[in-house]
């Protein structure tokens, strides 16, 4: 019987046993999930609630987008739809998605942006906290990308066995997948493209985020999220490595 674990990044004694080389694997295999499902498949499906708790491992370490509870399909020429109820999880949401009820592919573009983060750096979004400010981690990276010391981004138990040049090219992508705007993210087929390759990357633009004091208070991982005041957006729950 195949072994199926999730993802746990946050867990220290576990997130060891995912070394860079492992979670590169996984970074591309979720990303090739996401160009079938947006591009090669029949139907175009957005999924709606990425996140690390719906990416199951094999026994080989390569990843399968799970929990299709909440995805859509759309035909060829579709590309966008609006809902008045909105659910899902804090922190994996965009910003038109979680305001406004708009969805399309880049959606989930910004989920994938937020699970990149999160497995380089092996910290929750909505959960990161920092003594210097209040951002999640979307802001916690943009401030450190402005500040030109990105790979202080980079999981602690990592060590120095990480690939720099991979470690920048996912921090840079992932900052272009989570922009504010829709029109300015990638689509999964460019950003397989821009993983893989090696030419320069756009600078990224300011994330949809705001501030972890402003969420709403939920204790579950999924639910409906109201519009808020609050300009920009952040997060939900992470979940782990265990046996299914």
């Amino acid at each position: 019987m195949e072994l199926i674990i999730v993802i746990k990044i946050a867990d220290k004694t576990r997130s060891k046993t995912l070394d860079w080389h492992t979670r590169i694997h996984i970074i591309d295999g979720i990303a090739r999930g996401l160009v079938y499902l947006h591009h090669d498949s029949r139907l175009r499906i957005i999924h709606r609630d990425l996140k690390t708790s719906n990416i199951l491992l094999d026994n080989g370490m390569n990843p399968k987008i799970s929990d299709f509870g909440l995805a859509k399909m759309f035909g060829r020429d579709q590309t966008e739809a609006k809902t008045k109820r909105v659910i899902g999880t804090y922190g994996y949401m965009s910003p038109e998605y979680a305001f406004d009820g708009c969805f399309s592919l880049k959606s989930d573009v910004f989920s994938f942006g937020v699970l990149v983060l999160e497995i380089v750096t092996g910290k929750r979004n909505r959960r990161f906290s920092d003594p210097q400010h209040d951002h999640n981690l979307l802001g916690h990276a943009w401030k450190l990308w402005m500040e030109e010391r990105p790979l202080e981004l980079v999981d602690n138990t990592l060590g120095d066995s990480y690939n720099i040049t991979q470690v920048l090219r996912c921090i840079n992508v992932a900052l272009l997948c989570v922009q504010q705007r829709p029109d300015d993210r990638p689509n999964m087929g460019l950003v397989l493209l821009m993983l893989c390759g090696e030419s320069k990357l756009p600078e990224p633009k300011q994330p949809g985020f705001f501030l972890e004091r402003n969420l709403p208070s939920a204790g579950h991982e999924s639910g409906t999220l109201g519009k808020q005041e609050s300009s920009s957006l952040d997060e939900s729950s992470i979940t782990t490595l265990e046996p299914r």
